[in-house]
């Protein structure tokens, strides 16, 4: 045991013993998902290694990290192949695996016998190397015989085990002092534990003293208990630094209480703590249900990328209960006042006020509202839908001022069709704004033929029209004689079923003006508004032209 000042070297851990069954047991999937093991998870894992272009070593029983190697690509299948011939424990590729690609990989890997991961997309390779190195030594590490039965990741009871063997009070905190988990002693705690525990963080005050005084720096560098004696109303305390693979993970402090000293082998007993807490703090990292974690969990699931079980686990979403996703956005022309983060942030606080379980993911300009655990029968869920849907387009309309509108996708039985009730629930929200009116809520198939002529156009984007069609010689002369409004005329007279009264008042002009423009409009162009083909050309290719004319497609 060393006093505050005094540090020692650091004490190496057991890490012989670690498995891929065991590290992924501890890192899990908050930071690689597992695609195929054929020589299964007890495959024995030394170390972590970064593949080096220039030096492409692969050593044996290690995790070789493919940074840069496109996972879809023959160079990812050879990697995986020279792993296995050097006896390599797996090797991880960046997120993202199409099925081919997937198919390719385990090929390779069962004929090298190779493990192959996928990093996921909410840990950069950065973070990935410390996790991976963090888990290799708690996975490593045997566990406290008393501590032994804790769940993983179960950071209460760990403090609660740890409290009876010390007979003092515990807590655990991240590097940044704050509170993790803490023991349930209740009895005449001292004031700082009553203040960071309320807090769920130490007092800043507290921090920047400590940190004046050198406290942390010996925390961090020390390799044994540091020791607290008692001072005035603080009592007594212990603390031992969390370490993993050379990381700092956290600390766990214990303070004596009710005036009682602390069991003669506390020291020792927090030694060996130290050394457990790290698999649970690592797996508790990993496992948070961190808000921007759950948010690509739910981005990954809705754009169809990586397991819908892990994803699903990670964003605390029921994986085979109905559900569907919403698109959420603003009418055109309308921008609100805060922007897309205004809206987000108002989405996710009425979803919480209305109690349902859903994950509020931004998207462009809009949001997508995953809804999960909707009602079994089919109709009462497309109830529950449409009614979160107009309930959302009046509260945050009546909120921002302009029209929000919501497109409404399909109930699917489970998550892995919210890729699918994430395409209707688009195609039903372009349609509404495409539309302008007054609706504000919709699924599909409320505005099926809006969403089809947007598909239209869509799938006619690459096709290439002839250069001198009429369109294209009203475009021109339009252009080349300022003022001339020759291609709105057009549009405004074939949107109104060649009505003239009604064409010529959506346009501000005189019946007559109008039928003056029309004669320019055949005379310019030679259109013939008699002809069938000649008026659908003419208005799908105004459609495709519309934001070059400065109006809406």
């Amino acid at each position: 045991m060393t006093d505050l000042g005094e540090s020692s070297g650091r004490r190496p851990g057991a890490e012989d013993g670690a498995t891929l069954e065991r590290l992924l047991s501890v890192v899990g999937a908050g930071a690689v998902e597992l695609h195929t093991a054929p020589e299964g998870l007890r495959t024995p894992v030394t170390g972590v290694h970064v593949l080096d272009a220039l030096e492409p070593v692969i050593r044996p029983r290690e995790l070789l990290l493919a940074v840069g190697v496109d996972p879809g690509s023959a160079h990812a299948v050879d990697v995986v192949r020279r792993a296995g011939e050097a006896g390599a424990a797996g090797v991880v590729f960046g997120p993202g695996r199409p099925a081919p690609t997937a198919r390719a990989l385990q090929a390779a890997a069962e004929e090298g016998g190779t493990a192959v991961l996928f990093r996921t997309a909410w840990c950069t390779w950065a973070q990935l190397v410390g996790v991976l190195r963090a888990g290799l030594a708690a996975a490593g590490a045997p566990p406290m015989p008393a501590t032994s039965g804790v769940p993983l990741g179960d950071l209460d009871s760990l403090a609660d085990a740890l409290a009876a063997l010390v007979a003092g009070s515990v807590t655990i905190e991240d590097t940044e002092s704050r509170v993790l988990a803490y023991s349930s002693t209740e009895e005449n705690v001292d004031e700082m534990r009553r203040l960071t525990i309320l807090g769920r963080r130490v007092p800043p005050w507290r921090v920047a003293a400590m940190r004046e005084a050198g406290f942390f720096q010996a925390l961090w560098g020390a390799g044994d208990v540091l020791h607290r004696p008692a001072h005035g109303q603080d009592p007594e305390r212990l603390v031992g630094a969390v370490r993993a693979g050379g990381e700092a993970l956290g600390s766990i402090w214990v303070a004596a209480v009710a005036g009682r000293p602390l069991a003669p082998n506390a020291a020792e007993t927090l030694r060996a703590a130290a050394r457990t807490a790290a698999a649970h703090l690592l797996h508790h990292r990993t496992h948070s249900s961190d808000g921007r974690l759950v948010e690509d969990a739910a981005r990954a699931l809705l754009e169809d990328r990586g397991s819908v079980e892990v994803l699903a686990e990670r964003a605390s979403l029921p994986p085979r209960e109905p559900c569907a996703v919403l698109a959420v956005g603003i009418g055109s022309g309308h921008p609100a006042d805060d922007g897309p983060s205004g809206l987000y942030g108002l989405l996710t606080l009425h979803c919480a006020a209305l109690g349902h379980r859903v994950v509020v993911v931004p998207a462009g300009g809009g949001a997508w509202v995953l809804v999960s655990g909707l009602e079994r029968d089919a109709r009462r869920a497309d109830d529950q839908v449409r009614r979160l849907g107009s309930a959302l387009a009046d509260q945050l309309s009546a909120t921002i001022g302009p029209p929000v509108k919501a497109g409404l996708g399909d109930v699917v039985p489970g998550l892995a069709g919210a890729p699918a009730s994430r395409r209707s629930a688009e195609r039903a929200l372009q349609a509404l704004l495409a539309t302008d009116g007054p609706h504000t809520v919709a699924r599909s198939e409320d505005v099926a033929d809006t969403v089809g002529i947007l598909q239209v156009v869509e799938a006619l984007r690459e096709v290439t029209l002839p250069p001198r069609t009429s369109v294209a010689r009203l475009r021109e002369f339009d252009a080349g004689h300022g003022g001339s409004c020759l291609v709105e005329t057009l549009r405004a007279y074939l949107d109104h079923f060649g009505d003239v009264s009604a064409a010529s008042r959506a346009l501000g002009v005189h019946a007559n003006s109008l039928r003056y423009r029309l004669r320019r409009i055949r005379q310019v162009s030679g259109l013939d508004l008699e002809s069938p083909d000649a008026r659908l050309l003419a208005q799908v290719q105004l459609r495709l032209g519309g934001e070059a004319d400065g109006a809406r497609p």
